[in-house]
């Protein structure tokens, strides 16, 4: 048994000063038992404890370090730009430096706006597509989680999933009366809310590889669909690629399937680890951003250097060349072991990957929406995540979340990881 007497004593002492001892709810440990560990460095593809216990992280800051935990050129980017400053709440040549590479990567950004949060930037650019067509309803999907903006914590996924919580207290009737929802991969149910609500839905939001509710990827006729019909309703397409972007292709998802929404929200990868999002999309659509036009939107830390440094600093490193192939190479590796393992033990689990994104289920049937992932057994992906924990393993503390993989994992990395899955089947404790 791993030794957690400073995380225990930490833990003690948060649960008085801080709701449920921490700061986002997944990370409480409630969906997989025992309790959390506190966390003293990160380094490479490795997490250390504050007991001096060492893992090998699948997390990752749930998406954001691609080059893994302090990654030296970006550390020595944010260096750099410490010595400068923390915030001038001015314009800085780094914001416009971040947004022509994203520009540059993401094919179907013109203009963007940088904001602080994945909630800032999925609240603001919905605004912005009702400011655009005139219209008050959109519609969201069972399972997608865009961030804890009122209107969009209905059907979600993510935290409010793991903890089994339903729709939030303190969520007023009035602001989700304007939220549609509809299961992921159902063109069917989109087709018949366009029905329902003719000439009143400013726009779909949809995560378009979902991984909020664990990772389930689109059918191949969902993503084209949607499009489709967005079009056909004069109502506006939005991808939510706070997770996906840079992540399941270095020009996100839009650019892996080829399907071109009208906006985007980014987030995560684009700060190199450091709190930042943005929205952006067609410049006709932008140009209603204020000061530009009358969608008002305004942040005191949007642009911050140190956000921006990073961002620069990554998206450089992940654009040079064979980067992204060898990411690809080791997610491939890493997800076709454990199938294999996870076959080998006669264990009925569904294994994903888009990209560096990958998850599993413990499901007997395919996951193709937050109904089929329900029916997963959370139980035994608890016991597998308590076991691969003492076997230096740190997964996702929820069924219902992705894992992400970094260029610092490498052979060595998922070899060990393998071991560990082996071990962990062969234990007697996750069942068979």
């Amino acid at each position: 048994m791993l030794n957690r007497t400073q995380s225990e004593k930490l833990f003690a002492e948060a649960q008085a000063l801080i709701p449920g001892g921490v700061n986002s709810p997944v990370r409480a440990f409630r969906a997989v038992g025992g309790q959390p560990l506190f966390i003293e460095r990160g380094e490479g593809a490795y997490l250390l404890d504050v007991d001096g216990n060492r893992y090998i992280d699948y997390v990752l800051s749930w998406g954001p370090l691609i080059l893994g935990h302090a990654h030296p050129q970006v550390a020595a980017a944010l260096a750099d730009a410490l010595s400068k400053g923390t915030s001038y709440g001015a314009p800085c040549p780094s914001e416009v430096e971040l947004a022509r590479l994203i520009t540059q990567l993401m094919p179907n950004i013109e203009m963007i706006r940088f904001v602080n949060s994945g909630t800032e930037a999925t609240m603001s650019v919905l605004r912005l597509a009702r400011a655009f067509t005139g219209r008050e309803k959109i519609i969201k999907f069972e399972g997608n989680y865009h961030g804890h903006a009122d209107m969009l914590l209905v059907q979600a996924g993510s935290g409010v999933a793991t903890l089994g919580l339903p729709d939030s207290p303190g969520v007023p009737v009035g602001a989700t009366v304007h939220t549609l929802t509809a299961p992921y991969n159902d063109l069917a149910a989109v087709q018949r809310l366009f029905e329902q609500f003719p000439d009143q839905i400013a726009a779909v939001i949809v995560e378009p590889v979902s991984g909020n509710m664990g990772l389930v990827r689109p059918l191949s006729e969902f993503l084209p669909g949607l499009r489709d019909l967005t079009t056909q309703a004069g109502s506006l397409l939005v991808f939510d690629e706070v997770m996906t972007g840079f992540r399941v292709h270095l020009g996100g998802a839009q650019a892996l399937y080829g399907v071109k929404p009208d906006l985007t929200a980014l987030g995560k990868v684009i700060g190199g680890g450091l709190p930042v999002g943005a929205y952006g999309g067609r410049r006709e659509i932008m140009s209603l951003v204020a000061p530009l036009g009358p969608m008002y939107q305004a942040g005191t830390l949007s642009g911050n250097p140190l956000a921006m440094a990073g961002g620069i600093s990554t998206l450089r490193l992940l654009s040079l060349p064979g980067v992204w192939e060898q990411l690809e190479v080791m997610g491939e590796k890493l997800v076709t072991g454990l199938a294999e393992r996870f076959a080998a033990a006669a264990m009925p689990v569904q294994v994903e990957r888009v990209g560096t994104m990958f998850g599993f289920f413990f499901s007997e049937q395919p996951i193709i929406n937050w109904a089929t992932a329900k029916l997963a057994d959370t139980a035994r992906f608890a016991a597998f995540h308590q076991v691969m924990l003492e076997h230096g393993v740190y997964l996702a503390p929820s069924q219902f979340e992705a894992g992400f993989i970094s260029t610092m994992h490498g052979e060595q990395e998922i070899r060990a990881t393998l071991a560990a899955v082996e071990k962990s089947l062969g234990s007697g404790r996750v069942g068979n």
